[in-house]
């Protein structure tokens, strides 16, 4: 497994695509509130991936410049918003996007800056964001005990994930967010689910970075004790992750 963040997940593009969970669509309506976001706002998605945040603003009917140093993951974006003119894909990382100065009216980093939290990249979003415009940081949270299934689907995943503990997005605490933003930020927080039948929850385990792919170490073990977990707490042959969608948003 390569340890460079923008190369983890060239090999789990497929997967990304048809299990990752959207994002909730007030989030919306919320940013209009917040940010003063409108359909003519221009939007910067930093480690825009396969486009499941862009999609999000695209609806509403933004302009997105979505940045994407995965080169499988930025064209599978291309194809699946090959149809969208205010869509335009930028082989850029967090520290260095290509963005022109003071050209976004909102930079968004969607379930993606704990992987480049760095002081570079605080100088780069300075640099492309407009001085009134705002950076807004969200997550899909996935609950880890609010049901059996969940505490037993993250015990799995601590048992054969290979650095999940390292790599997992809430090392990103509001200590690290308060260092990040240059102003105090707010937290807007939405319910979020998946359902899934057993196929749709392995491709959902197999597109996470950490998750052992088949033929390494311990990929067989991992499958069988997922089985075993999903036929003790399927309900008519489906379980649901549960999260809450953070959302920070700050300058």
């Amino acid at each position: 497994m390569s340890a460079a963040p923008e190369q983890r997940f060239s090999d789990r593009v497929g997967n990304y695509i048809r299990y990752r969970p959207g994002y909730p669509p007030q989030i919306i309506a919320m940013l209009e509130r917040e940010t003063g976001l409108t359909p003519q706002s221009i939007i910067a998605d930093i480690g825009s991936g396969t486009g499941i945040s862009a999609e999000l603003f695209l609806r509403f009917g933004c302009q997105v410049h979505a940045v994407e140093p995965n080169r499988e993951m930025r064209e599978a974006a291309e194809r699946l918003l090959a149809g969208e003119p205010r869509f335009h894909s930028v082989n850029g990382t967090a520290q260095a996007t290509t963005l022109p100065d003071q050209g976004a009216d909102l930079l968004i980093a969607a379930q993606a800056f704990h992987w480049f939290n760095t002081p570079e990249t605080r100088a780069e979003f300075t640099r492309i964001l407009k001085p009134d415009g705002h950076v807004v940081l969200i997550w899909n949270e996935r609950k880890l005990d609010a049901t059996p299934f969940l505490r037993g689907y993250e015990d799995l995943l601590l048992r054969f994930a290979s650095d999940y503990a390292k790599v997992r997005h809430e090392n990103i605490d509001a200590g690290e967010l308060g260092r990040f933003f240059r102003s105090p930020f707010v937290t807007h927080t939405f319910a979020n689910e998946q359902r899934f039948d057993f196929d749709s929850l392995q491709g959902r385990l197999l597109s996470c970075s950490y998750a052992p792919a088949e033929g390494q170490p311990g990929h067989a073990a991992m499958i069988a004790e997922l089985r075993r977990l999903f036929d003790v707490h399927q309900d008519s042959g489906i379980v649901r992750f549960e999260y809450d969608t953070r959302v920070h948003i700050g300058r």
